[in-house]
This record gives structure tokens, C-alpha cells and sequence, in this order.
């Protein structure tokens, strides 16, 4: 007879991946074992290997919950109907909001890719991918120029990505400045080159 799933099994397996998270972020994939992931969930080593098979399953968890939310992001900005400027603002604007809101999983997904095993790493950067090829398309659709130099708008996608994605290190929610405007100025920034 087959073991009945826990009516509380998807809260659990999230209060893993959020533990999960914080300690690959402050330790490394490698620094943090499942004895460390099992004592900061107050759990035991057989309870997570019960939600996950192995530390590269919750790895993966972590950076899926994250990019699964920025491709939600993208999808949901690309089928607005408004110009390809406010499309883009407002998907940093998205994009901002949840980086400052999973600061740690941002940071396991730029920083511990390599650790996944080859068909995990594959999905991880296809989502990528579609983000990436969101930003690229819209910042073609202000400067259709860049259409005729796809390395020229390669680059600058890749510019606008690297102004936001490391705000983890330096942002703080209780600053002068907000997550909506830090995207707004970014966004501002590429204005003349878009």
C-alpha cells in the first residue's frame, strides 16, 4: 500500500529550500552539509533526504524556486500591452522586487550553478535563457538598431544584468533608496544606449 503524502508535505519541503537558501548563500554549496541543512530546520538527516534525495536536489530546488519566478516575471511583462520601454522598466521593476525579497537564492543561483549535476545545470540555464532573450528582444524593440549588431545587444542585455543582479551585496531594504528605484535608475542608465 503506498504511504500517504503529509498534508503539510509542499510547506515543508518549502521550509527546506528556504533553510537550504540562507545556508548555501552564507556557506557554499560545499560548505554546508545536510547535517547543517537537518539542525537549522530542527529536523533530522532522514527527514530532508525523505523531501529530497540528495543536497544537488535541494541545490536545484533553491535556484528553480528563483529563476521559476523570473521567467513567471518575464511572461507575465511580455504579455502586457504597453511600449517596449515600460515593459522593460517595469520587468526590472519585477525583477528587483524579487531579488531583494530572496537575496540568498539569487545568490545560490549565480554563484553555485556549477555544483548541479549536467541535466539539472542544463534546465537552470534554458530558464536563464528565457530570461536573458526577454530583456534582450525588448531592449532591441527601443533601439531596433541593435537588431542589425545582435553582439552589440548581447552586451548590453548582459550590462543591464549585471547592474541588478549583484545588488544582493549591496543593497539594504532600510536605505534611502528603494528596490523600485534602484531598477528605475539601472533602467535609466541603459535609456541612452537603448
Amino acid at each position: 500500500m503506498a504511504r500517504t503524502q503529509a498534508a503539510d508535505y509542499e510547506q515543508r519541503r518549502e521550509a527546506i529550500v528556504e533553510r537550504a537558501a540562507d545556508l548555501f548563500a552564507e556557506f557554499g554549496f560545499r560548505g554546508a552539509s545536510v547535517s547543517d541543512l537537518a539542525k537549522a530546520c530542527q529536523t533530522s538527516k532522514s527527514l530532508i533526504y525523505h523531501y529530497y534525495p540528495s543536497k544537488e536536489d535541494v541545490l536545484y530546488a533553491v535556484m528553480l524556486s528563483h529563476i521559476d519566478q523570473l521567467v513567471e516575471d518575464v511572461e507575465t511583462v511580455m504579455a502586457l500591452d504597453k511600449p517596449p520601454h515600460e515593459r522593460l522598466r517595469h520587468l526590472l521593476r519585477s525583477f528587483m522586487a524579487h531579488y531583494i525579497g530572496a537575496a540568498s537564492r539569487q545568490k545560490v543561483l549565480l554563484n553555485e550553478l556549477s555544483n548541479l549535476p549536467d541535466d539539472k545545470r542544463r534546465s537552470i540555464i534554458g530558464k536563464q535563457r528565457i530570461v536573458i532573450e526577454a530583456v534582450q528582444s525588448l531592449i532591441v524593440a527601443i533601439d531596433p538598431a541593435m537588431a542589425a549588431d545582435p553582439a552589440k545587444a548581447r552586451v548590453q542585455t548582459m550590462l543591464l544584468f549585471g547592474m541588478i543582479n549583484w545588488t544582493k551585496t549591496w543593497f539594504s531594504e532600510s536605505g534611502t533608496i528603494s528596490a523600485q528605484k534602484v531598477a528605475d535608475m539601472a533602467f535609466d542608465l541603459m535609456s541612452p544606449a537603448c
